[in-house]
């Protein structure tokens, strides 16, 4: 190893003996192409780790020669506060984007890929609880969560699910105003029947202290389990997520946590309103996909919040779930890792979730997540932490500094304007200088994040997120910054719907920067034609401010809200049934599964005749060689080419028909692995510049069409969902509240 490493270490003293060699602008053109060409040539040999680590250290050495220069030749001078002053905070943004790009280097380098976990004989596997939080959810989501986590193949002696609601406390049902009590209590009544239908423990605590942290905390005191899985309310898990996870623990009596990705069956605001859900790599894939397994190579991957097993005994040393911060999972992994616990990460989707639907939830999401690593930053002061390595270190402070991007993100859209408007030179360089070290800098930091991050992230698309998040995450930073203590838990919103076509309600500001950025456009252009001798820096400034409009109008269609098609969120698969239909059964295979429905089509390729719009039915499906029946209604009939595909709707939605959804959803893995694989292919520089300029035009378009209310699209709902039915004549009333027995029927969702 340490001769296939001696090529990077040559290079990496070679690089350092060049950063602060002076040479002439020519010289360093040239300097700059040759690593460039070096840098493209190694690239094209990505398994091979000599090459892999000496194309950081080429990328290294121009992002550090470009430091340099930065640092030595272009700041404003001292004297000129004007300049001056605007001219560092540029500048500062600049170092920390460098020290930012230095530990994603560190933690990127080399990400782990982790064998399957052994499997256990059923006598030998742990005992597990498993926690799923929640607060406001519908019933209906509960329910699907519930039975797929019920569900699991697991010894049913080993394995207890519960239910723990934050709906439903003491003090919500005891609230001074009169209808919030009410409905706490019928939310109450409604959970407690729908877990004993499901054979899953019910349990509401006395009150809602420390949000998240705190119920997760009360779920503790009242269970036993060697192992404790947390599922959110909207995360169902495959059958084999235990098996697929558990096994680990016995390899290493000082691993506290196994984290899985978190996967989502719907689009973001962002992927929904630019339409490329399914068919580009969703936000959080470069996460979870690389990100994570390079933390995992440091014992630094973290608790995500969801879809983790975590080991009790390591809890109790830490008193549980920690809850000084909004974030409680990061904050808990790092207490444990402190203590010298050990955490693992499985890079294999096992459960399905739902992301925010509306922009307003999705921004309400990311200030939690920016505020809560901040609150850590600040409080916990992962860099100054006893017990951690000093990778570890690295690796949660540059977890946490991340989040203050929105700051550098707006200082580079506002920049430009400084100069365009008035004159202020913030930047000292012409254009030959600033091709030799700048754009050959940029190439290479474009250059490296497609090699490292192409495959789950497309060209351009992490500005664009960013900026969209920047803009309303600005003003929550300011505040966690200036009262650490201040942020409090907010529960993201999930399975909303929108019937109509329209801007968001955040819109405006976005509009207004567009604005301000195309009117510098035009600035610019009027000063460089009407102007005796205009100077270089006005084209750099002038190019830069264009980028800059590009992503500002690309952000016009992302805050441009399409209406919601779908209540449910489908999920494809490939299984045989029997359907029984007018006193005939058919063979049939499922093409895919919602919680309000499902498609199919017949083996022979021929409908039933007579099968109409309206008609009833019933699904039969096998497991352990139980048959398991469902009645559907069916409400659609579609032709494509020789195919013929039928949708029906669950006539009626009882726990019984959840368990049978779950079965049908999530007894293989595999439709969310192909799912996960399909879309993680490796788009070029170039061919993904060229449709990011092409978002540019057509949302920028599309943004203003929806300004003026050009556009009313709108999505009437013909067949709602069949309501939940849960048998509530039995159910009881945890101790201490006093409340009117439940309404039977139809439950409250």
């Amino acid at each position: 190893m340490m001769c296939a490493a001696l090529p990077a270490i040559i290079a990496g003293l070679f690089g350092v003996f060049l950063l602060w060699l002076p040479i002439s602008l020519q010289a360093q053109l040239v300097l700059s192409l040759a690593i460039l060409a070096l840098m493209l040539l190694f690239m094209m040999r990505p398994q091979n780790k000599t090459f892999r680590v000496m194309t950081f250290v080429f990328s290294a050495v121009l992002a550090l020669r470009y430091a340099f220069w930065r640092t030595t030749e272009t700041l404003p001078d001292i004297n000129e506060p004007w300049n001056f002053i605007p001219g560092i905070i540029l500048y500062a943004a600049e170092m920390y984007c460098l020290v930012m790009l230095a530990i994603n280097f560190f933690i990127v380098a080399d990400p782990l890929d982790r064998k399957p976990a052994p499997q256990l004989a059923d006598d030998d596997k742990p005992t597990v609880d498993v926690f799923v939080p929640s607060y406001n959810e519908s019933a209906d989501l509960l329910a699907l969560t519930l039975a797929a986590a019920k569900s699991m193949n697991y010894p049913a002696d080993k394995l207890t699910v519960y239910l723990l609601d934050d709906g439903g406390t003491d003090a919500k049902c005891r609230q001074s105003d009169p209808r919030a009590a009410i409905a706490a209590r019928r939310r109450r009544e409604e959970l407690q029947a729908l877990s004993a239908a499901l054979g899953v423990r019910y349990h509401a605590r006395a009150e809602n202290s420390h949000a998240k942290a705190g119920n997760l905390n009360a779920g503790l005191s009242i269970s036993t389990s060697e192992l404790v899985v947390v599922f959110d309310a909207d995360h169902a898990p495959v059958r084999e997520f235990l098996n697929e996870t558990v096994g680990h623990f016995r390899n290493d009596e000082k691993l506290f946590l196994v984290q899985t990705p978190h996967y989502f069956l719907n689009p973001d605001p962002v992927e929904k309103n630019l339409q490329t859900f399914g068919k580009m790599p969703s936000e959080n894939e470069m996460f979870y996909s690389v990100v994570q397994r390079g933390l995992d190579k440091w014992n630094a991957s973290f608790f995500c919040g969801s879809a983790a097993v975590l080991r009790r005994k390591a809890l109790k040393e830490t008193g549980g779930f920690s809850g000084q911060s909004i974030t409680e999972d990061c904050e808990s992994a790092l207490a444990l890792h402190c203590r010298g616990w050990h955490s693992l990460y499985v890079d294999k989707p096992l459960i399905a979730g739902l992301q925010p639907e509306t922009l307003v939830s999705f921004i309400g999401q990311r200030v939690r997540w920016a505020q809560g690593m901040l609150q850590i930053l600040t409080l916990n002061r992962p860099f100054l932490q006893r017990g951690l390595s000093t990778a570890q270190r690295i690796c949660y402070a540059g977890t946490n500094l991340f989040w203050l991007f929105p700051l550098t993100r707006l200082t580079f859209m506002f920049s430009p304007l400084l100069y365009i408007f008035f004159s202020l030179q913030i930047f000292e360089a012409n254009i030959t200088e600033f091709i030799c070290y700048s754009v050959t800098y940029l190439i290479s930091s474009f250059a490296m994040q497609s090699y490292l991050f192409g495959r789950v992230r497309w060209p351009w698309v992490s500005e664009l997120y960013e900026y969209v998040q920047s803009v309303m995450l600005f003003g929550a930073i300011l505040s966690v910054v200036k009262n650490p203590r201040k942020p409090t838990f907010n529960v993201t919103s999930k399975g909303q719907t929108l019937d109509e076509s329209k801007l968001s309600p955040l819109a405006r500001p976005y509009f207004v920067i567009f604005f301000l950025l195309f009117a510098a456009t035009c600035y610019a252009i009027w000063r460089y034609t009407t102007e005796a001798m205009p100077s270089e820096l006005l084209l750099i400034v002038a190019g830069w401010n264009i980028i800059n409009m590009g992503i500002a109008g690309a952000a016009l269609g992302s805050v441009s809200e399409r209406r919601e098609r779908r209540r449910n969120q489908r999920l494809s698969v490939r299984r045989h049934a029997i359907l029984h239909s007018g006193g005939t059964s058919h063979a049939v295979i499922i093409a895919d599964v919602s919680s309000g429905g499902l498609a199919l089509q017949f083996i022979d390729g021929h409908p039933v005749n007579g099968l109409e719009t309206g008609e009833e039915a019933t699904i039969e499906i096998r497991r352990h060689g139980r048959g398991m029946r469902v009645p559907l209604v069916c409400r659609s009939m579609l032709r494509r080419q020789d195919e013929t595909s039928f949708g029906f709707a669950f006539a009626e939605r009882t726990p019984e028909t959840f368990i049978a959804i779950a079965e049908m959803m999530y007894c293989e893995q595999q439709p969310l692995q192909e799912r996960w694989n399909r879309v993680q292919k490796h788009k070029g520089f170039f061919t993904g510049t060229l449709r990011f300029a092409l978002w540019t035009i057509t949302e920028t378009l599309r943004g203003f069409t929806y300004a003026l209310r050009l556009v009313r699209e709108t999505t009437e709902i013909s067949h709602p969902d069949a309501p939940l039915i849960i048998n509530t004549s039995s159910s009881v009333s945890e101790p201490g509240a006093t409340y009117p027995a439940a309404v039977k029927g139809p439950a409250y969702a």
